[in-house]
């Protein structure tokens, strides 16, 4: 028996760095769901991407750029261009109770990221409601992520609904979902959080959306769960399985 159990702990400890290798490599469970989060602080991300980082506010931005999270995590958003000439290019303003602000569902200092709006709502007798730029804004990742999301809202329209859909690296369709939406000047944050979450990081490209197809429409900060930078589970996995080893071959 005293044999039989030596051979066996050399075996073991012959053969450690293979196991421990093993189990680094080895898939952990997988569950291919995808599902819909409609309030930001049950989400539970761990980065963001707050769009003061573009510059200052009111300055023109490209239709597609890139952009990086504040965990370095790289990105690049896209809004379609309209056919109308007197839309705007996309540009970033801050949501503010101060006399002249800008006023919103959002929450007070908020910064927006506004897909575009007719140059005739900056005059003295701007149309009502004021036509902009639609969208949709797509939000491509650099590396996948286990999910993302943002509160939308649509310019001078009280209601419409709301629309993500979630895709992967390979332009797979993960999951489409809705939910209604409501734009008032309160600032009280009431606008309608969208957030895709999935139980592996296979969210590479989100598309927001409205049912306004006339109107501006606008997002902000995005919260991201990024794919965290080592697995402490798996860490203490293989060490466990080490010393557990090590210990009962000094034992033998």
């Amino acid at each position: 028996m005293a044999f039989i159990k030596n051979h066996l702990f050399k075996f073991s400890a012959k053969y450690l760095s293979k196991i421990t290798v093993l189990i680094a490599l080895l898939p952990l469970p997988v569950k291919a769901a995808t599902f819909l989060v409609t309030e930001r602080a049950a989400f539970e991300s761990n980065d963001q991407i707050n769009w003061s980082s573009l510059g200052s506010t009111f300055t023109p931005l490209p239709n597609s750029f890139s952009a990086t999270s504040q965990g370095g995590l790289g990105l690049r958003v896209n809004i379609p261009s309209t056919n109308n000439p007197l839309i705007t290019q996309p540009f970033v303003f801050q949501t503010s109770d101060n006399p002249g602000g800008i006023r919103t569902n959002f929450a007070n200092g908020d910064y927006i990221l506004f897909a575009g709006i007719d140059v005739r709502a900056f005059g003295p007798n701007p149309p009502l409601p004021t036509n902009g730029n639609p969208g949709p804004v797509t939000i491509s990742f650099d590396q996948p992520v286990f999910g993302a999301g943002t509160q939308i809202v649509v310019d001078d329209v009280f209601g419409f609904d709301t629309f993500v859909s979630a895709f992967d690296s390979t332009n797979n369709l993960l999951g489409t979902f809705s939910a209604p939406g409501t734009s008032s000047l309160l600032l009280d944050n009431s606008a309608v959080f969208l957030g895709v979450r999935s139980d592996i990081a296979n969210i590479s490209r989100l598309v927001f959306s409205t049912s306004a197809q006339q109107y501006g429409v606008a997002i902000n900060q995005v919260s991201i769960i990024a794919v965290p930078e080592a697995n402490p589970t798996l860490a203490i996995l293989i060490l466990g399985t080490s010393s557990v080893i090590l210990r009962l071959r000094q034992r033998a």
